[in-house]
């Protein structure tokens, strides 16, 4: 009989204690059983580590570790992730909570796809549900088209579990989103899917960059000013530009240059025309109505320095 795979667990913490024995819970009582759990702590100046070393002390799946100096979210994860033992890997937050089964029924979906990812409910600071979950943002992607991270994103990190080799080929991390950079990667290198079932309650906070409600709102009520969505979107397709793994590096550079140029035209027939093109699997996850699509495509076709004219003309 065939060995269940080893199932690591890899969990970053900082100043987490007011959650964090919530979600260590979760993970002790997986019904999946091989799993090691490893917990790499940043530093923290509250309980979090007290706390950790209570469980490694009754959980011999515990490992745990404090880095000399903080390292930042992103290098942490790095390290939890090279610490990590097991040929699948999964990500953990340090203050959501899992569903009992979500390792044994990803561990069962993830046959040859590179990672399995699920559906997540939103949760409020204090565990309320907030009645809405990834799945109603976004349309979940399965495939294996990197062209549909270009834009949008509805992998979050708590719901993947990954085969190693996608560390090995992702690593360094790359922008500010590593969950964002992974899908890409991984629709590059494989296949991915998804479990449609909720299996994390997703806790929500509002000073969090994380908190994805609060960023739809902010999109909703035009509070990122165009500019800065440039900015942030070249700096992701820049990235994603510079992964040697590319199946498609000319339709990378393509889309990046002709997003480049975005800045400084007036009018960019270059980008609205790609954009048209692919539009069904750029805009695969947006969730607005196909005229809606069409229309921000066709605003595409007019460059930052035309919309700041029509911008002034408006408001005057």
């Amino acid at each position: 009989m065939k060995q269940a795979p080893l199932v690591s667990i890899a969990l970053c913490t900082y100043n987490g204690a007011e959650y964090l024995n919530e979600q260590l819970d979760a993970l002790v009582n997986q019904t999946y059983q091989n799993i090691e759990i490893i917990v790499v702590d940043d530093c923290s100046t509250d309980n979090t580590f007290a706390i950790l070393a209570d469980y490694a002390s009754r959980y011999p799946q515990f490992k745990i570790y404090k880095n000399e100096k903080n390292l930042g979210f992103t290098r942490n994860f790095e390290r939890a992730v090279e610490l990590c033992n097991g040929e699948l890997i999964a990500l953990c937050d340090q203050d959501d909570i899992w569903d009992p089964q979500k390792i044994e029924l990803q561990v069962i979906a993830i046959e040859d796809n590179i990672f399995i990812y699920h559906d997540s409910e939103f949760i409020y600071n204090n565990g309320v549900a907030v009645n809405r979950k990834m799945s109603d943002l976004f349309n979940l992607y399965r495939g294996s088209q990197p062209e549909a991270f270009l834009f949008f994103n509805c992998v979050s990190g708590h719901t993947i579990l990954m085969k190693k080799a996608l560390i090995d080929a992702a690593l360094p991390l790359k922008g500010q989103f590593h969950d964002w950079w992974l899908a890409y990667v991984a629709t590059n290198i494989g296949n991915i899917d998804f479990i449609p079932q909720c299996l994390v309650k997703y806790r929500q906070h509002d000073n969090s960059e994380t908190n994805i409600l609060k960023m739809e709102r902010e999109k909703n009520n035009y509070k990122m000013s165009s500019l800065q969505n440039y900015e942030r979107t070249l700096n992701r397709l820049k990235y994603f530009r510079s992964f040697k793994g590319n199946k498609n590096q000319a339709f990378i550079m393509q889309i990046y240059t002709a997003y480049k140029k975005h800045a400084d035209s007036y009018l960019s027939f270059e980008l609205g025309t790609i954009l048209f093109k692919h539009w069904k699997t750029i805009f695969y996850m947006s969730r607005k109505p196909v005229l809606s699509k069409m229309n921000y495509i066709r605003k595409q076709f007019f460059g930052l320095k035309a919309k700041k004219i029509f911008n002034r003309s408006w408001k005057q």
